[in-house]
């Protein structure tokens, strides 16, 4: 038997599809000398239409990414088995600056690979876009190389499992984000999953900014660069004298 949902979904009346209602705890994230990272809370509710889960199973994907930056990513090689040097290199023009997936279960299992390759959905689906001409293998090559750095560095991360969800209408799940981030726009999209296939989507923007002294210095570097450089030369010439003086005294 199918069960009813709470009066709000009576909006939906004459909707095909499920809507989402997504949410974050912060829209706002500041950096500042203390930062030691986030944990955000992403969560919302499925509306139905005319108010009814359906029989069939759903799943729901949360992704998190950063802004997209140009990426150089080099290769090494050991040289007559002494010294590293630079092999090969490869440009990607739109590698997102951090991305985190989580789901209900592994998305092999309720996605399939063409809807995941044109949602982005899973660390092999990221639309790098190489800048450089290569083969297929040596560009595949580097992209497993690349992602496999950032998650190295916990700024790519794949958590299966990982969202609750509770009589088939509310979601939770929980992204981290580790201290080093760029700042810039993030978005926190959610998408709705059925027989293998997203029904629904939605998107939230979160800011990642620098706060305090932090973004003194960035805007004061941007707006004045030419103060800002002379303003960091006498303050390094002023720390080096200082330095000196206290070493000569002790000496």
């Amino acid at each position: 038997m199918r069960r009813l949902l709470p009066a709000a979904a009576l909006l939906l009346i004459g909707a095909r599809e499920p809507v989402l209602v997504p949410d974050v705890s912060q829209r706002t994230i500041d950096i500042v000398t203390s930062f030691s990272g986030a944990d955000l809370l992403l969560f919302g509710a499925i509306l139905y239409p005319q108010g009814r889960v359906p029989d069939e199973r759903i799943d729901v994907a949360v992704v998190v990414k950063g802004p997209s930056q140009s990426i150089l990513v080099r290769e090494k090689q050991k040289l007559a088995g002494l010294i590293w040097a630079n092999a090969g290199s490869a440009r990607f023009r739109s590698a997102p600056s951090f991305y985190a997936v989580a789901s209900s279960r592994p998305l092999k299992q309720i996605v399939d690979a063409k809807t995941a390759a044109i949602y982005e959905l899973g660390l092999g689906n990221l639309q790098l876009s190489p800048a450089t001409a290569a083969l297929p293998e040596e560009r595949l090559r580097f992209e497993s190389g690349f992602v496999d750095l950032r998650r190295r560095g916990e700024y790519y991360t794949a958590r299966p499992g990982s969202v609750e969800i509770s009589q088939d209408v509310l979601y939770r799940a929980r992204v981290t984000i580790p201290p080093r981030v760029p700042t810039g726009r993030y978005t926190a999209e959610t998408f709705l999953i059925r027989d293998g296939k997203v029904v629904a989507a939605a998107e939230r923007v979160i800011e990642v900014r620098k706060s305090g002294f932090e973004r003194f210095v960035t805007v004061a570097a941007a707006r004045q660069p030419l103060l800002y450089g002379l303003a960091a030369v006498i303050l390094s010439i002023g720390l080096g004298w200082a330095a000196g003086a206290v070493f000569s005294r002790r000496a």
